[in-house]
């Protein structure tokens, strides 16, 4: 059946509408060329989405004759504006950016544990109304927030964790109440970087990967043909919680101590890098990042190809994945290891243990300790790989993009010897700044639905 004449519009301006986002301002020509559809028609959608303020003229094309087909139409930028929030357990960071997705204003405020629950959403309210100022906004129409913690996939809702600050919780509502117009929305945060990965990073060509997150926390997403996968109760990727060979115990359901957690974590990380004498690359957060940095830097590595800009660097934790469980647990490391004890533990060791104790060169102690690190990381990744056979795995976070390509090498070759599956490791490209990006895209995308989709 042919589609009647409203919903052929309707078509129409979208496909339009997505031309003018993808390729910038176009003339009515190019349009008619990369559509496809008649002069008349073009004509028709250009007259349209201008009446409705969708586009606007915004100049005119190069050397072309002045008329009709010469000027140049763009989306109206300011037609909306969105906010990203990336939520940790110790600070928030927020981007205001308008339709396109140019950033025009960014804060980060940290929260104390001891702030109290109301004056803790109350900063992180005022920081995103600050933002909103500075961008020269007066309203929001979408909000996208990255969280730790586990998503409701029937309500949409964080779900309560007696281990995650209760502002957390409480902020989406006080948000809504502050912002009566904006449409809030909120998603873990290793989700999010996923899909900011995907359309921005190291999966741009992959429908089918699994991003595993190498953070203050450990957690992992699942994209299948080219859909997030959530699970039922919205724990796929709960990766933290894999018992796994090399701990002295086994995690429990509100902890995962003795879990891939114990191996990978920011702690048992700075652990193992204080053990082969690696000194940290100042201002790292976590300093087990700026510890892998400087191994891949002794060995003639550049270090991370750069991160996106999609804001500011996040404030605070980032635990990432691990749901249920918020600030990285206690509890023993691998088996004939020191024990990693509570995150600021291993960052202690870290940052007191003094460079060179490890026999040989700087180069020498870069290669064993990323080798060893190598060895725990695969045992996650060969896990991963043996139930969903993605084809392609990401290493992300701030400690995957800090590793960059001699960490995911290190991998990749364990991970051939280990199973019969090909499969691609490669490093993060936002690292941290993955959650931000992924959650200013979906407020994005909301937002575009709603305005482009209604013509």
């Amino acid at each position: 059946m042919p589609a009647s004449p409203s919903t052929a519009r309707a078509i129409n301006d979208r496909l339009a509408l997505g031309l003018l986002q993808q390729q910038g301002p176009l003339t009515a020509a190019q349009l008619k060329q990369l559509t496809g559809l008649s002069r008349p028609t073009v004509a028709d959608l250009v007259e349209r989405l201008t009446a409705a303020g969708l586009i606007a003229v915004v100049g005119e094309a190069g050397e072309q004759r002045r008329g009709p087909n010469a000027k140049l139409y763009g989306i109206v930028a300011g037609r909306a504006h969105l906010a990203a929030l990336d939520v940790r357990t110790e600070g928030v960071a927020v981007v205001v950016s308008d339709l396109v997705g140019e950033i025009l204003a960014e804060a980060s405020v940290p929260i104390t544990g001891d702030a109290g629950t109301g004056p803790a959403v109350e900063q992180a309210v005022a920081l995103v109304e600050r933002a909103l100022k500075e961008a020269g906004a007066d309203r929001l129409h979408t909000v996208g927030i990255g969280a730790p913690g586990l998503i409701d996939p029937g309500t949409g809702e964080l779900r309560d964790s007696s281990k995650l600050p209760a502002w957390h919780r409480r902020l989406v509502a006080a948000l809504q109440e502050r912002l009566p117009e904006a449409r809030v929305s909120v998603e873990n945060e290793t989700n999010l970087a996923a899909l900011a990965e995907q359309r921005d990073g190291a999966a741009r060509d992959r429908d089918t990967f699994v991003l595993l997150w190498l953070g203050h926390g450990t957690g992992a997403a699942v994209i299948l043909d080219g859909a997030l996968r959530r699970g039922t109760s919205g724990g796929t990727g709960e990766i933290g919680f894999l018992p796994v060979p090399g701990t002295a115990g086994l995690p429990s359901a509100t902890d995962c101590a003795g879990g891939f957690h114990s191996l990978v974590g920011a702690p048992a990380v700075a652990q193992l890098a204080a053990e082969h004498g690696m000194t940290p690359e100042p201002g790292a957060d976590p300093a087990a990042a700026g510890a892998v940095r400087a191994a891949v830097r002794a060995l003639g590595g550049e270090g991370p190809a750069g991160v996106a800009p999609a804001g500011v660097a996040p404030t605070g934790d980032a635990e990432t994945g691990d749901a249920e469980t918020g600030d990285a647990p206690t509890g023993e490391a691998p088996t004939g290891e020191a024990p990693a004890g509570e995150a600021s533990t291993g960052e202690a060791a870290l940052a007191e243990a003094p460079a060179g104790e490890v026999s040989g060169s700087a180069a020498v102690a870069a290669a064993r300790f990323l080798d060893a690190l190598a060895d725990r990381v695969a045992v996650g990744v060969a896990s991963v790989v043996a139930l969903l056979d993605p084809g392609c795995v990401v290493l992300g976070g701030e400690i995957g993009q800090a590793g960059a390509e001699e960490l995911a090498r290190r991998v990749r070759e364990r991970l051939v010897r280990m199973s019969p599956l090909p499969t691609e490791v490669r490093p993060s490209a936002l690292g941290g700044a993955a959650v931000l990006r992924g959650a200013l895209l979906t407020a994005r995308d909301r937002a575009q639905d709603e305005l482009f989709g209604a013509r």
